[in-house]
């Protein structure tokens, strides 16, 4: 999609139809697998385009349009909401229409925005324990190119670096997502989304009950959407956590792959000439995959308190706000 990002305006909601709910995130918390079962369902629409994150972007800046990396720059797509609302057209009549974007639960503008456009809209958060949570959004970083820094706690540390503008990665599009400490504001997230909407709007999940009660918390949000919750469920385990083996490995399959460079580019011709599609789809793509791509490695345990410790607030605050207590749950009643 091209063109420029267009603040949502009350006036647009007559271009097309606008969702009707939202999945706000986080990554890394189970909203894939939501995503693909709630789009199953008879009565929901759900566009095949995963993280639309329309009402997130800031419009690009002279500056950023010129390939500056800075902490501001926004995401590297404008739409228009033309363009947006376009997503939900082949939606048949008498669905429900939804769509899942994890940024817009950190994002600043997104809940006026959409407010804006669909003041009746329901809204869905899930979150996770901090620690586990962030080990597992940097890793999913890496996999993603957006992060170059393979040990968290360095990654972590750059923060005030890289909101300066300095020591972004080439492929951070949105350096605003490196701000990992900022994703577990849990309470001030969810407060954002209160001032827009109602509290029946809002239905905040845990990703424990997802994890573990799969059908049944499921069940709960069909319930919230108000469309059928009796119809069967199949429990969907979608976008694992993987880690990146080496960076200079994934920039060399990358660049083969893109046929970045002279040597590159034929190395990439003679692939693309000495294989089929099916073979490049049946073997060498599986075969790139688990070269540059390994099972997690186990969590540095001192890391993970260091941050449980540190984010021992967060929950606390969060647990009194939610009137749960995470605090045990979650073990930090516990923390040395």
């Amino acid at each position: 999609m091209t063109g420029s990002t267009e603040p949502p305006a009350a006036a647009g909601a007559q271009r097309g139809r606008v969702p009707d709910f939202f999945v706000v995130g986080h990554a890394k918390c189970g909203t894939t697998a939501l995503y693909e079962m709630l789009r199953a369902h008879p009565q929901i629409f759900m566009p095949a385009v995963k993280e639309p994150q329309f009402f997130a972007r800031n419009p690009l800046t002279p500056e950023h349009a010129g390939g500056a990396k800075s902490f501001e720059q926004t995401g590297r797509r404008g739409e228009t909401l033309e363009q947006y609302l376009s997503l939900f057209a082949p939606a048949r009549e008498g669905q429900i229409l939804g769509e899942a974007s994890t940024f817009y639960l950190w994002s600043r503008v997104a809940p006026e925005r959409i407010a804006q456009l669909r003041p009746d809209a329901r809204m869905i958060a899930i979150l996770r324990e901090p620690a586990s949570f962030l080990r597992s959004l940097h890793l999913q970083m890496m996999q993603n190119r957006a992060e170059s820094e393979r040990d968290l706690r360095r990654a972590i540390a750059l923060e005030p670096a890289r909101r300066r503008g300095e020591q972004i990665p080439a492929d951070a599009h949105w350096p605003e997502a490196l701000m990992y400490s900022e994703r577990v504001r849990y309470v001030e997230q969810l407060r954002r989304y209160r001032a827009a909407f109602s509290e029946e709007q809002l239905l905040v999940l845990i990703y424990d009950d997802f994890k573990r009660e799969n059908e049944r918390t499921v069940r709960t949000v069909l319930r919230f959407l108000g469309v059928d919750d009796t119809l069967p469920l199949a429990p969907v385990r979608a976008n694992p956590t993987r880690a990146v083996r080496s960076v200079r490995v994934r920039s060399a399959v990358r660049a083969v792959r893109l046929g970045s460079g002279p040597v590159s580019r034929a190395v990439r011709g003679a692939v693309l000439g000495l294989t089929s599609s099916r073979v490049r789809r049946e073997v060498l793509h599986p075969m790139r995959r688990r070269v540059v791509y390994g099972s997690a490695p186990p969590p540095d345990e001192r890391l993970m308190l260091e941050l449980r410790q540190r984010f021992q607030g967060e929950v606390a605050a969060l647990s009194e706000y939610l009137g749960r207590d995470l605090v045990t749950e979650w073990g930090y009643d516990r923390l040395a």
